[in-house]
């Protein structure tokens, strides 16, 4: 038997180059070997963006389009949409009885994100809403649905794999052994850097390299990335490893990096030159992930056909968990 994984992303935008380094490349590893649920979590995306839901619709395609450009077999992954099994909020129901709102409170992940809301709209916490709050209830019902024993995630969100597991040991005291307990598997490189030097690359800082950008996009991109602040001339000595330049060569994995390290440390390199070596370099690495998204945008038949297979095999999934759920918990009436 397969080890089954169970990940997911909200669609609330699309892919950039912290999404393919800090998970995606992962999963491109796991599907080889594991049985392997994605979610499309789009209720998830209602939480904080309940009064777009063309927003989150739309993105629902386009992410899918994404994770299919970048190598994600359909064949080996089961690609679903959230919204399309109530078995998650069924289940998400019975494990509100189970977790306290005090602990939900005290979620770090939880306690982070409620005060960025708080930040942005007051300090009175009105902002704040119950499923808000709620969604890593809704996410342990998201891994357990499926059985998921192996959860692919970034240290941020080890909090949430926790209240999960706190979940499962609860649930199968009180019902019977029903639920496996997950373990966590997390990325090497698990937080990519922006291009402004901000520890985190995100949509929010408008710092990111999206798959989806064209070429003069990317160039525009690389060449506003932050370098040394102390190399002025072009013949200065630098050091490459505050630059974000020399990161990204890093990253993806540039054949010329140790001369480009020590042209930059010698002075011998200019900022100019090094960015367009680095906009080369990238728009090659990207080349064949834009190609397989522009044939997916001009066959979205295909992108529905796959998020539809998809969805019945992780309802039929659904269906057999909730099934054993329902019958510990006589309520199989």
């Amino acid at each position: 038997m397969k080890e089954t994984i169970l990940t997911g992303i909200r669609p609330t935008g699309n892919l950039h180059l912290g999404h393919f380094f800090g998970a995606c490349s992962n999963w491109l590893k796991l599907q080889n070997s594991h049985e392997f649920y994605l979610e499309i979590a789009d209720v998830q995306a209602l939480t904080d963006h309940f009064n777009d839901p063309d927003m989150v619709r739309q993105n629902v395609y386009e992410l899918t389009t994404d994770l299919l450009s970048i190598g994600i077999n359909p064949k080996k992954v089961h690609i679903f949409i959230q919204s399309t099994i109530p078995e998650i909020a069924e289940l998400t129901v019975f494990y509100s009885n189970l977790v306290t709102m005090s602990r939900l409170y005290r979620n770090p992940t939880v306690k982070t994100e409620i005060a960025q809301k708080k930040a942005l709209f007051g300090n009175d916490g009105e902002s704040v809403t119950y499923g808000f709050v709620g969604y890593p209830v809704s996410q342990a019902a998201d891994i357990t649905v499926f059985k998921g024993s192996l959860i692919p995630v970034g240290e941020d969100q080890l909090p949430l794999i926790e209240q999960t597991r706190e979940i499962v040991r609860k649930f199968n005291s009180i019902y019977g052994e029903t639920l496996i307990e997950p373990k966590h598997f997390i990325s090497k490189t698990a937080r990519i850097k922006g291009l402004d030097g901000n520890e985190k690359m995100g949509k929010s800082l408008g710092n990111a390299i999206y798959l989806k950008d064209d070429e003069d996009t990317i160039s525009k991109k690389i060449m506003s990335a932050v370098t040394d602040p102390n190399k002025i001339k072009k013949d200065d000595k630098a050091n490459p490893d505050i630059c974000m330049v020399y990161y990204y060569h890093k990253l993806i994995e540039n054949n010329n990096l140790e001369t480009v390290c020590n042209e930059c440390k010698n002075g011998t390199r200019g900022c100019v030159a090094c960015k367009k070596e680095l906009i080369k370099n990238m728009l090659e690495f990207l080349k064949p992930i834009r190609e397989k998204r522009k044939y997916y945008l001009d066959h979205k038949e295909e992108v529905e056909s796959i998020l539809k297979e998809g969805n019945i095999i992780a309802q039929k999934k659904a269906k057999e968990t909730m099934a054993e759920i329902r019958h510990n918990m006589k309520i199989d009436y």
